[in-house]
């Protein structure tokens, strides 16, 4: 023995877990061995499945060797004498007094297999907190506390029942008392006893019968109750019901073998054991810290926080204390962590309920679906490595749960809105209301709404990703949606409180200052396009509608401001005087100034459509017939329209216009306008045709026509050439560069069209 205990002491301090292998090598084979038979009361396996008959109860006859230590129990109310003497000993011990006492040697006999000889284990122990402090003293001190528990053999001894029970009220007593050992093993005798009077009755069972079965249901009903409130309140009152627990435990084991026999109540007792456990957390969750939001802010994070905790402390008792004191069967970490999944989703359900700010919306879907299955609480390392089989989920409804991301987008997006709202309402009051001239930013006009705008939708997308990626691509979708109607309430806002600035320099800046800030703000959605693409087209093709909108704006303002001037190219002022051209250019240099304040490509697109009209308008004065040259005032009138041409090229070429085929129409035209006579006409027709395949006959009648008188002959002969020229380039022109084709010509081009005035002023009546 000396030299067994040496060694299992050595073995001990070399390793803090080869003691706990031996111990369980010495208990399995224990359990392996066959039970002795001998000694007072019978053992019990619960959950044996070898046999499935019922064991049979101690023998209550005269004739048993067995002795109840209960046996003389009802003396205390049949024996006059001993009761006197008990009184002269102590005459305020009462009933309950002396029972409390004869439960306590009940309890040593229900629990006689957990008491073992802890001297031995103790000294070896002393082993395994042995060692520095620096190493984790804390956590050393919690594993030699497991250590020295013992789990409670699942097999039982039930002591012998009393051959008389007391009465129901006496049994009553006993559990209101809370002396259930004795209590139950009363009202199991009494059960055998209603057993025995039932099966001498058969069928006719006399009334006192159905009073003791009524009365078995009672005391069956308020042992229940009592064990439930026991188990209830077991983890909160560790140690005034730790030592109820055991005999609690062996109760529901005998209950539950003895389920099928008569007189029992109906209904598994575990159930109702595990029904107890999930009271008992839910009273725990419910009685976690809750202030009211308009005494905290944060109400809710911090209750979640303090939520948290308690679950995480409420474990770590059973896991260190409760669990020792249930046979394995009962999985007691497993009953209560799934307990708390259940009533911590109750909770937070009914949380979400009386939720609507977002932040807090925010922290419960985070609690619920990071933080509850973190290390912070179900995967604590103070819980391993007992969660290791076990669910670290909350149980909650996925309708729930879908309610409160539902919730959480609704609320994004009413808070989108009012950002946007709140967009509109600083641009009218700082800027429209005072006439503020915008600000350039990199030698841009700019409005930094688009980044406010990127900025708040960045911070909701990127708030939602921290709690899972389905909840992010519900509020992309919700802040895209919310900001597909926002280029339309800006547009209705702008006009409504600037449209008095027509057509003032201010009109024209705001216009480019939103056309550059809606610009950046499509950039800045381009980057959600894979996370919800349809969204993302429908808010880009509003914004560009608004874009087009205001360009449009742009250029229309621009055509009526030099329409009054292009209008009176190629006509007899025109030839004398440059005022109206001077006009023309300097409104084509403020538009180069304000194109360099706009955003690519929506300059270049303007500048384009621009280029198109001035040239479009310049030369389409030469076919409506508003002047004729004579005196070869047609080589003036070709020299000016050169030089003037290619001040307007250079003004668009700074420009960058995209429309380079439009440079080459002025000089074309000069070259032809320009000639003495009609072979060097011919000669200079085929740059024009083969630069302009939509150049049609009208079109060279026209120009004829402003050079001046011409003879028929002549005439023809031109136009003979144009004819082949036309069939010889044929279809080989680029087609999509239209310019002639809608430019409507009002010169005559019947046959007396080519007759000089004086011949015609013959042909009048009277002449």
């Amino acid at each position: 023995m000396d030299e067994d205990a040496e060694s299992l002491s050595s073995a001990a301090a070399a390793s803090p877990g080869v003691l706990q292998t031996i111990r369980r090598t010495i208990r399995r084979a224990a359990a392996n061995s066959p039970l002795v038979s001998g000694g007072k009361g019978s053992k019990v396996t619960a959950g044996d499945a070898s046999d499935s008959r019922l064991p049979t109860s101690p023998s209550l006859s005269l004739g048993s060797p067995f002795s109840s230590p209960l046996k003389n129990i009802g003396g205390l109310f049949s024996r006059k004498e001993q009761d006197e003497n008990d009184k002269g000993k102590n005459p305020n011990m009462s009933f309950g007094d002396s029972l409390l006492k004869r439960g306590a040697s009940i309890r040593r006999n229900l629990t006689f297999s957990n008491k073992k000889d802890k001297t031995g284990r103790q000294e070896a122990m002393g082993y395994v907190s042995e060692g520095p402090a620096e190493e984790g003293k804390e956590q050393k001190e919690e594993v030699e506390e497991e250590a020295e528990e013992e789990e409670m053999e699942e097999a039982y001894m039930l002591p012998d029942l009393p051959h008389t029970p007391l009465s129901v009220m006496q049994i009553n007593k006993l559990i209101e008392m809370e002396v259930l050992e004795e209590a139950h093993l009363n009202l199991l005798a009494l059960r055998q006893e209603f057993q025995r009077e039932r099966a001498r009755c058969g069928e006719d069972s006399p009334m006192e019968l159905s009073k003791k079965e009524k009365d078995l249901h009672l005391l069956y009903g308020e042992l229940r109750n009592k064990l439930h409130g026991i188990v209830r309140d077991s983890n909160s009152l560790p140690s005034r019901n730790k030592a109820l627990l055991v005999p609690v435990a062996r109760i529901i084991q005998e209950e539950e073998r003895r389920g099928v026999e008569p007189g029992g109540l109906a209904g598994s007792w575990m159930a109702a054991w595990r029904e107890a456990v999930g009271e008992g957390v839910r009273l725990k969750v419910a009685s976690v810290h809750l202030e009211r939001p308009e005494q905290n802010v944060s109400w809710l994070a911090v209750h979640l926080g303090l939520l948290g905790k308690a679950v995480v402390e409420d474990l770590q008792g059973v896991r260190r204390e409760l669990r020792w004191s249930y046979p394995p069967s009962f999985q007691v970490f497993s009953a209560y962590v799934r307990s708390y999944h259940a009533a911590a989703g109750r909770h937070v359900t009914a949380l979400g309920l009386q939720t609507t700010e977002l932040k807090d919306l925010y922290a419960l879907l985070d609690w619920i679906l990071n933080r509850y299955q973190s290390e912070r609480i179900m995967g604590s390392e103070s819980l391993q490595p007992d969660m290791m089989g076990e669910s670290a989920a909350l149980l909650l409804e996925d309708e729930n749960l879908t309610q409160l991301r539902d919730k959480f987008c609704c609320r994004v997006k009413e808070d989108m809105r009012s950002s946007l709202d709140r967009v509109i309402g600083l641009e009218q009051e700082d800027v429209w209301r005072d006439g503020r001239s915008p600000e350039e930013e990199e030698q841009l006009l700019n409005a930094p709404f688009h980044m406010d705008i990127w900025t708040t939708m960045n911070g909701f997308v990127k708030l939602s990703g921290l709690i899972d990626a389905e909840l992010k691509q519900k509020v992309t979708s919700c802040c895209l949606q919310e900001l597909r109607g926002f280029p339309r309430r800006f547009e209705e806002e702008f006009q409504r409180h600037c449209s008095s600035l027509r057509p003032q320099p201010l009109w024209t800046e705001y216009q480019i200052t939103y056309i550059n800030s809606f610009s950046a703000l499509q950039q800045h959605m381009d980057g959600y396009r894979d996370a919800c693409p349809d969204q993302l087209d429908g808010f880009r093709q509003e914004a560009a509608g608004l874009i087009g909108r205001l360009s449009k704006a742009l250029e229309d303002q621009f055509k009526d401001d030099v329409q009054p001037f292009l209008r009176r190219m190629m006509t007899r002022k025109w030839l004398t005087n440059d005022e109206d051209f001077g006009h023309l250019r300097r409104r084509t240099e403020l538009l180069s100034q304000h194109c360099t304040l706009m955003r690519s490509p929506h300059n270049q697109h303007l500048v384009g459509r621009l280029h198109y009209h001035v040239v479009r308008e310049y030369v389409g004065q030469l076919m409506k017939n508003n002047y004729s040259c004579k005196n070869r005032k047609h080589q003036k009138a070709a020299r000016k329209m050169r030089l003037q041409w290619r001040e307007l090229s250079n003004q668009f070429e700074n420009m960058k216009s995209a429309h380079e085929w439009l440079y080459a129409a002025g000089d074309d035209l000069s070259d032809v306008l320009v000639q003495k006579n009609h072979n060097d006409i011919k000669d200079h027709l085929q740059p024009l045709v083969e630069h302009y395949p939509d150049f049609s006959r009208k079109h060279l009648q026209a120009v004829l026509a402003f050079r001046g008188p011409l003879g028929v002959r002549e005439r023809q002969l031109i136009l003979q050439r144009y004819e082949e020229l036309k069939e010889k380039v044929g279809m080989a022109g680029d087609l999509s560069r239209v310019l002639f084709a809608d430019m409507p010509v009002t010169v005559t081009t019947g046959c007396l069209s080519s007759l000089p005035a004086s011949c015609l002023r013959r042909l009048l009546p009277g002449n």
